[in-house]
Parts: C-alpha cells; sequence; structure tokens
C-alpha cells in the first residue's frame, strides 16, 4: 500500500516540475527576447517571442479576451477532470501521460490568468517552412497526449491479441 502511495506521488512531482519549467523558461523568454525577433537555438528550433490568446498552437488566437476568459475556464474544468483520471488509473504509464497533459495545462492556464495571453517563443521550422510557435506545456501536452493514444491504441492490441489465444 505504501509504495502505491509513494509511486502516485511521482507523478505529483512529474506534473510539478513541468509546470516549473514551463514558467520558468517564459520568464526567461520575456526578460531575454525580444518580441517578433527570431534568434538560431537548434537546427530546426529558433526562439521567437510572441503570444497568444487561442488554445496550443495559436489556434483560435483571434486576441479577444472574452474568448481567453472562455479558454482559461475551460482548461480549469479539463485540469480537474484530468487530475480526477489520475487519480483513478490504474495503469502507471496512462498515469505518465496524463501527468504531462495536466503539468502543462495548469502552465498554460497560469501564465493566461494575468492578462489573456500565453507566452510562446520555440519556433518549430525546418529549412524556409514554418510550423508552428509554441512553449514547454504546449509540448508537454502534445506529447501526453501522443503517448496516450499509443498506449491506448497498443493497450487494445495487446489484450485482443491475448483474448485470441
Amino acid at each position: 500500500m505504501r509504495a502505491g502511495l509513494l509511486f502516485k506521488k511521482r507523478f505529483f512531482v512529474t506534473i510539478a516540475s513541468i509546470f516549473v519549467l514551463d514558467i520558468v523558461t517564459k520568464q526567461y523568454a520575456l526578460r531575454g527576447l525580444v518580441e517578433g525577433a527570431s534568434y538560431e537555438f537548434l537546427p530546426f528550433i529558433d526562439l521567437y517571442l510572441t503570444f497568444n490568446s487561442g488554445v496550443a498552437f495559436g489556434f483560435l488566437d483571434i486576441g479577444n479576451r472574452v474568448i481567453s476568459n472562455i479558454l482559461t475556464l475551460i482548461g480549469i474544468l479539463i485540469v480537474i477532470y484530468v487530475f480526477k483520471l489520475i487519480k483513478n488509473e490504474t495503469d502507471n504509464l496512462k498515469q505518465y501521460s496524463l501527468s504531462l497533459i495536466l503539468g502543462g495545462a495548469l502552465g498554460n492556464i497560469i501564465d493566461r490568468f494575468t492578462d489573456g495571453l500565453v507566452t510562446d517563443f520555440l519556433h518549430l521550422k525546418i529549412a524556409d517552412f514554418s510550423f508552428f510557435i509554441f512553449n514547454i506545456a504546449d509540448a508537454s501536452i502534445s506529447l501526453g497526449a501522443i503517448f496516450l493514444i499509443y498506449l491506448e491504441l497498443f493497450k487494445k492490441n495487446h489484450l485482443s491479441n491475448e483474448q485470441t489465444n
């Protein structure tokens, strides 16, 4: 019983780590980057400070504070729901995936809370093709979702293979 409780606490460490990493990197971006200027960082990622009022990767970014407030409220409801999922989930890998999603969601909600905008600063591009600008929270949410989808597909295939044998 104690080992299970200790293991669940690890997920809170994951959530807190993602949250802190997101907030700290956004603060570095705000202090060290000039909005709209591009800085080479990695071969396929530049640093480019921008702000958005929409959801991940600038979707629904229309600059409207009312929409941003609605998105914040929806985000809070999603955080509550994902927290309950983590608490009730028995699969450790799914709990980890959900923890990545929750840590990122909390980072963006807190960032949006003050002025209705989320700070983005990682610009994914290959050659001259620009994909999107994002932050650590967006990356964490995306990775958690991809991992969760993979686990759902793999586990279902795995279970159906076991049942047929």
